[in-house]
């Protein structure tokens, strides 16, 4: 049972939470133990009430799920973890993350309780709404990047990070969207009601104008940002962001894949490599150039 619960509590799904760090990396405080330290275990405890809310999202998602080509082996649906056991242990994870998360700083307390109720709309009556499900998803990542804020004495972390997030998620939450309707084809109003609001080549217009705002935030980021080298050397990293966009659209279109982007980003090496030189860059040029 417990094998089964850490399944359902999706802790591949915690990479997603990596943008916690962005004002400890982007505010210059990589470095500082103490910041550090606590935008860690602001990452813990974020990857927690994600998890919460991963099974409560399985719980009340049991019935569609069982009539799901791959979700209908998932541990809830499957009857390999009892719904009487899920709810327990979604309930504990939720009390304990909300009890510390306030012991480690009211602010990011709030932010995670915002988050988890959020999440719970999302998984009872918004994740039906076409558009307003994919906009509620990137707001939990914009979340995520003010959970950071919350947790450091942030200096001069410039909101264009804020505006990049949202166009990125929204990228990601559509290409997600993507991929599901092409696996479930014709049948996919039956398993979930918000594949009735989209299409195929609405979803291919909303990506391609999503993607292209990315890419022009991110740019307008490299020099403008008030706390930038005056060199203009963050424009180095701006050919990484571009590659990784066209890769993931190539994964979806062509390839089929991009249904949970978390595999995309934990399994697809040439992905991989671009953000790890993404990263190099921007810690090179923030912290010793």
């Amino acid at each position: 049972m417990l094998t089964a619960l850490l399944k359902t509590m999706r802790p591949r799904q915690w990479s997603k939470n990596v943008f916690i760090f962005a004002a400890l990396v982007f505010d210059k405080q990589l470095f500082v133990a103490d910041s550090f330290l606590r935008t860690l275990a602001g990452f813990a405890l974020f990857s927690l009430i994600s998890s919460s809310v991963y099974i409560f999202n399985d719980l009340a998602d049991v019935e569609a799920d069982r009539q799901h080509p791959e979700k209908k082996n998932r541990p809830i649906p499957s009857g390999k973890l009892s719904v009487g056991a899920a709810w327990v242990a979604g309930i504990v994870i939720v009390l304990v993350t909300f009890a510390l998360a306030w012991l480690l700083s009211p602010g990011f307390e709030f932010v995670v309780v915002l988050y988890f109720v959020l999440n719970m709309a999302y998984s009872k009556w918004l994740k039906h709404i076409a558009i307003l499900d994919v906009l509620i998803i990137a707001a939990g990542f914009v979340l995520r990047v003010h959970a950071g804020v919350t947790l450091i004495a942030v200096e001069r972390f410039s909101p264009w990070l804020y505006i990049v997030m949202f166009l990125l998620s929204l990228f990601l939450g559509f290409g997600k969207r993507r991929a599901e309707l092409a696996l479930l084809a014709h049948g996919a109003g039956s398993h979930r009601k918000v594949f009735e609001g989209y299409t195929l080549p609405l979803l291919d217009q909303y990506i391609l104008i999503v993607s292209g705002t990315t890419i022009v935030s991110y740019s307008l980021y490299t020099f403008s940002a008030p706390n930038l080298p005056d060199n203009h050397l963050m424009m180095l990293t701006i050919p990484f962001v571009v590659y990784t966009i066209f890769r993931y659209l190539y994964l979806v279109a062509v390839k089929h894949e991009g249904g949970a982007p978390e595999d995309i980003l934990l399994s697809d090496r040439p992905f991989q490599f671009a953000m790890l030189l993404w990263a190099a860059t921007v810690i090179a040029i923030f912290y010793f150039a």
